[in-house]
């Protein structure tokens, strides 16, 4: 039931994200537009997380999860209000999009550590797996459905989808009955200031799960640079071919569904970190590196499948991991530095591709100067050729930086040196 609700409130939200991506592009053409768009969704999810997971422990989960869905609700349905009065501006979009990133920022912490509430611990990567099939069927229905509001329905089309969506996710989860889901003693409770920090000290505290964590920053900071500029790179190679981004975009959902569903009956790799590290260079390497050298709808679509069928089963380890290894009290508030952490360098990795993109390495392509016109052998010519050199340099930083966290000997035997909470000694 949980998971029916989040899949159409995802598609609801892809709905409104693909259709204020294409809006933003057409504005000028450039993909600092894209990009700010992006940004101004993860920068306050990012910022927000550490709070948003101590205030999910002091909360019931189902609680925190319709927090997490009323205030998406009221943001979209407050944009709604506005555009048909006939005010909208882009400033407001941007806003809108910013308050969504802020409920999000409650949601992740709240349904990560929700599971282990909903199935038992041999389950939990399979549930990983649905959850993020659920993410990968708004990535499949999403691009569609807006494509067919946006020219039968317009803007305001898509906007009561969104809120239809949000109003079926509150119900769904208000009718789920959550055993064992209870609010942090009070007792125990510091002020939110620290215990907001409680996570980070907890990861920080573990050597295997720090040395994790900071793997994925590092992955995060280099993989976002490429993956932020690729669809203003489809759409500078296709002249702007909407039908072509869609196809793409079309294709990171199927390969997710079936990322999803494979990790749902296999169950993940029995070695989760070597299977995490391993997944990540085969993501890099064809979501990336291969995507950025080849030329054409279906090469493109092919390249980023493949990456997107792989990356489930490396998010639905990671979060299997940390709810085996961390109390169930502490979840919300671990997941909320989990987020924070690995996420913090996307921010920064946006902010950088959208200006490079548009005024160093395109015109650098069109040059043949420069980093990207030595990689034009390897990545093309015209228009969106440097945009593929950026993709192709991130590609192989972050295969690097995932080869380097499965060398150190902290995160490669993290079982050994943290082990799973039932196989832990009683402290006396």
């Amino acid at each position: 039931m949980v998971w029916s609700g989040q899949v159409i409130t995802l598609v609801g939200n892809s709905v409104l994200r693909f259709s204020l991506i294409i809006q933003a592009w057409t504005v000028d053409h450039q993909a600092t537009q894209v990009v700010a768009l992006s940004l101004c969704a993860l920068l306050p999810q990012v910022l927000l997380s550490p709070t948003a997971g101590a205030l999910v422990d002091r909360l019931r989960k189902r609680t925190a999860l319709q927090l997490a869905d009323l205030g998406g609700l009221v943001a979209v349905g407050a944009m709604t209000a506005v555009y048909f009065l006939g005010d909208l501006h882009l400033w407001l979009v941007y806003v809108t999009v910013a308050l969504l990133g802020a409920a999000a920022a409650f949601q992740y912490p709240a349904l990560s550590s929700a599971v282990p509430l909903l199935v038992d611990k041999e389950q939990l990567q399979r549930a990983n797996g649905l959850l993020a099939t659920a993410k990968s069927v708004a990535d499949v229905g999403g691009p569609a459905l807006a494509g067919l509001l946006v020219v039968t329905g317009g803007l305001g089309a898509v906007l009561w989808v969104d809120l239809v969506s949000f109003a079926v996710a509150l119900l769904t989860v208000r009718i789920v009955r959550m055993d064992g889901d209870s609010p942090g003693e009070a007792g125990t409770r510091k002020r939110l200031g620290a215990d907001s920090l409680e996570g980070l000290r907890y990861l920080f505290g573990h050597p295997g799960l720090r040395g994790l964590i900071l793997v994925f920053f590092t992955v995060n900071l280099v993989m976002v640079f490429g993956f932020a500029v690729v669809q203003p790179m489809i759409l500078a190679r296709t002249g702007s071919d909407v039908s072509a981004l869609a196809g793409v975009n079309a294709g990171i959902g199927v390969g997710g569904i079936a990322g999803g569903l494979l990790l749902a009956a296999w169950g993940g790799p029995k070695n989760r970190v070597r299977g995490m590290m391993l997944g990540v260079v085969g993501m890099c390497v064809s979501a990336q590196i291969v995507m950025s050298m080849v030329h054409g709808v279906v090469a493109w679509t092919a390249a980023i499948l493949v990456g997107a069928l792989i990356m489930p089963i490396v998010n639905g380890t990671l979060q299997s991991i940390i709810q085996t290894k961390v109390p169930k009290e502490r979840q919300g508030r671990v997941f909320g530095a989990v987020l924070f952490v690995s996420q913090i360098s996307s921010p920064l990795a946006m902010a950088c591709s959208g200006p490079l993109a548009d005024h160093v390495f395109e015109p650098q392509a069109a040059a043949g100067t420069g980093l990207a016109g030595l990689l034009r052998p390897f990545v093309g010519t015209g228009p969106g050729s440097g945009m593929a050199a950026m993709l192709l340099i991130a590609g192989l930083l972050g295969s690097g930086a995932a080869l380097w966290g499965l060398a150190r000997r902290a995160i490669r035997h993290i079982d050994v040196l943290t082990p799973d909470l039932e196989k832990q000694p009683a402290k006396g």
